[in-house]
């Protein structure tokens, strides 16, 4: 489901860049006759995905959000393997956003002042404590968020802004607060359009019994997928022991890897933003013009009238008469020659290349048009004659109405 998720949804960014093109267009369009309050998003998505764009393509910025007491920031230590954000229970805990940086920080510097997260506030995870498996999250920017559940509000709306910039957001529940109303209903049921850069993980699971844990993973799978997140990766951690976060570091390395996640977060808010866009748009025009099926009509009636179906029928005959002749089998060859060619049975042999241009072809045997073909075509120049008489009437009575 993971691969099928992700694996074959490559975005390219020269279509990515399209989009957004065209995005800028439609706003250039409607400048001025669609309230701004309808274009705020449109706007938002246009600047934000130029700005990351234009920054460094080899870091992938991952964030860790939860809820306080879901143990994201022992997370964010233990992967970085560093005690570099505060941990605790009390509200709050985390107030600001740290970040860890893997590898050399070279590009690094602009993309986290962009985000926001203050130089004091940025760790570097290359020095000589690095072994050889740090090499794999090399380019992996990974943010620790304040709670989103803090009863300081400018940490909440820190979060808000943080989760808008970011490529891919893993989210951080526990046992005892994996079904929260909140964090369903306000965070994860409004990622349904980034499904492709989201994962959810269980942490804390020690403190499940190993019965209770597959039951509580299906009960928080249920929920995800009542979030239309479904299919999201959803892993089990333990932040206290290394082998309890060896899925989680494996879906790191794999979106490093790949470095397709700051791609796949500006498609859906594309996306997103197109859905809040259709309702302006009106239908698309009509492929075909007033008239077209009258006219069309026409040709068919008077092609058949001319014998044309007959004459392509014997066209086609003639083709496969005269290879079999030329290119079968001797004695298919032989057979073939005693049945007549179906273009001279019509008298219609073809030109003579070495005939002059204005000769005369003689007459044909094409036969003349059934009554039931003489009908269609009569019927069929009516209807021409009809739509032209109405068209006629519209644009006389117009002019006599402007005029007086």
């Amino acid at each position: 489901m993971r691969d099928a998720l992700r694996g074959e949804q490559r975005v390219d960014p020269d279509v990515l860049i399209e989009r957004l093109q065209a995005i800028q267009r439609f706003l250039s369009a409607v400048d001025g006759d669609v309230p701004d309050a309808q274009l705020v998003a449109a706007h938002t998505v246009v600047e934000r995905a130029g700005d990351r764009l234009a920054l460094s393509g080899r870091h992938t910025v991952v964030a860790l959000a939860g809820a306080t007491g879901s143990g994201k920031s022992s997370l964010f230590n233990s992967l970085a393997r560093l005690d570099l954000s505060p941990v605790g229970v009390r509200r709050p805990t985390t107030g600001v956003a740290h970040a860890c940086v893997w590898g050399p920080l070279d590009g690094a510097v602009r993309l986290l002042d962009w985000i926001g997260v203050l130089p004091r506030h940025r760790f570097v995870r290359e020095s000589p404590l690095d072994a050889d498996d740090e090499s794999t999250l090399h380019g992996l920017v990974l943010l620790d968020l304040p709670d989103f559940d803090s009863v300081q509000h400018g940490h909440r709306l820190e979060v808000d802004r943080l989760l808008g910039l970011v490529d891919l957001v893993v989210w951080v529940v526990d046992p005892q607060k994996y079904a929260d109303r909140v964090i369903h209903t306000s965070y994860l049921r409004e990622f349904h359009r980034h499904k492709d850069v989201t994962v959810v993980v269980l942490n804390q699971a020690d403190r499940l019994h190993p019965t209770e844990l597959p039951k509580v993973l299906e009960d928080l799978r249920r929920l995800l997928d009542e979030d239309g997140l479904g299919g999201v990766p959803l892993l089990p951690t333990v932040a206290v022991d290394p082998n309890g976060l060896s899925g989680l570091r494996a879906e790191l390395e794999r979106t490093v890897a790949e470095r397709q996640a700051a791609l796949r977060r500006l498609s859906g808010d594309v996306d997103a933003v197109v859905a809040d866009l259709e309702p302006l748009v009106g239908p698309e025009p009509p492929s075909s013009k007033p008239g077209d099926a009258s006219a069309q009509e026409l040709n068919r009636a008077l092609a058949g009238a001319a014998g044309v179906p007959t004459v392509a029928a014997a066209v086609e005959g003639a083709y496969r008469h005269r290879a079999v002749s030329n290119t079968g089998w001797p004695l298919l060859r032989s057979w073939r020659k005693l049945r007549p060619d179906p273009l001279r049975r019509l008298h219609l042999p073809g030109r003579d290349p070495d005939a002059p241009a204005d000769s005369l072809v003689a007459a044909t045997s094409v036969p003349d048009p059934t009554a039931a073909q003489r009908s269609a075509l009569t019927l069929a120049i009516r209807a021409v004659a009809d739509l032209g008489a109405a068209i006629f009437d519209f644009v006389y009575w117009n002019k006599a109405y402007d005029f007086a």
